[in-house]
């Protein structure tokens, strides 16, 4: 069985050589050399309908390698000074995609690249409509924290429908796993245009983007046997992808810019949740100096003369 531990010491931002020597050591011996746009593609058994994915960069601010602290069954940073997340997002899915095709699940399984950095590498992919995705009926991402979703949407749009989200869960014979319609996008998402049921698996991380990150080994490991001796007929797939169910208002897909629809449902996003976005910016270790610095904001608007820029950074 493939090492986890070993795996999340690898920090890999996209583009870095870190991410290069890991990809080499762990995912090229079985998948061969990526296609042109960095994704690891490999196609297990006779006509798979199913495609199972993970990402191979993580969101790590300086590659290299970190140690990791395993505790209780739970593995950590070891160092929170010299890392900034663990990167379980998404080493995990790495990981069990490696054990279902070393137990020869079939299936069409694919490491995008560049998903942290906009999902790039699974939309080259679907643009450039392969054979084999014409055939799919879900496309199933392991990249959810937590140990319960089976996720529905993403961006508030269905992706997934309730009746899939019942029989995966039934699949794997793992009850606890339920629809979840709060996702918020991964690359499962870039395929809902085509693929009938497109969804997210919580992997048993928390925390993630951030340096208080944790991976739950025993969930990790009750998953992928799951995984492995899941009884995949029972899959329900009905969504109809020409169909747009939004969930957030007008702004929808509707033939428009995908960068533009983004940003639309970002905004929406921040307003309709502030304290959930807030929180989750917090848990990723993001400052708001940071973000004002990014996007060029003046801060006397939130704070008048309370800081001055000399200040400011002597309460962070």
């Amino acid at each position: 069985m493939y090492s986890l531990i070993e795996m999340l010491r690898y920090k890999r931002p996209e583009g870095s050589q870190t991410q290069k020597e890991f990809c080499k050591r762990f995912l090229e011996p079985t998948f061969g050399l990526p296609d042109l746009h960095g994704n690891y593609i490999l196609s297990v058994g006779d006509s798979p309908n199913l495609c199972f994915t993970a990402h191979h960069d993580t969101v790590h601010r300086l590659e290299g390698m970190q140690n990791v602290l395993v505790i209780n069954d739970v593995v950590s940073v070891a160092d929170a000074t010299t890392s900034s997340c663990l990167g379980a997002d998404c080493t995990t899915g790495i990981w069990l995609i490696m054990n279902m095709i070393e137990a020869k699940v079939k299936g069409v399984y694919v490491i995008h690249a560049a998903e942290e950095v906009g999902c790039k590498g699974s939309r080259a992919l679907v643009a450039d409509d392969p054979e084999w995705l014409r055939h799919i009926d879900a496309v199933i991402s392991f990249d959810r924290f937590g140990d319960k979703s089976v996720i529905t949407h993403q961006m508030g749009l269905r992706t997934a429908s309730e009746a899939f989200a019942e029989s995966f869960a039934d699949a794997l014979y793992m009850p606890q796993l339920v629809a979840d319609d709060g996702g918020s996008y991964t690359d499962s998402n870039e395929y809902a245009s085509v693929v009938s049921e497109c969804t997210n698996i919580s992997v048993g991380y928390y925390g993630q983007h951030g340096v208080n990150e944790t991976q739950d080994l025993v969930y990790a490991e009750i998953l992928s046997d799951s995984l492995v001796n899941a009884d995949w007929s029972l899959l329900v797939c009905e969504r109809d992808p020409a169909v747009v169910e939004d969930t957030w208002g007008d702004w929808g897909t509707r033939g428009g810019n995908p960068d533009e629809d983004n940003i639309e449902a970002l905004k929406v996003m921040i307003q309709d949740h502030p304290d959930k976005v807030a929180k989750m910016l917090d848990d990723w270790g993001v400052k708001y100096y940071t973000l004002m610095e990014e996007a060029d904001i003046d801060d006397s608007k939130y704070y008048g003369d309370y800081f001055n820029d000399s200040e400011m950074y002597k309460y962070f």
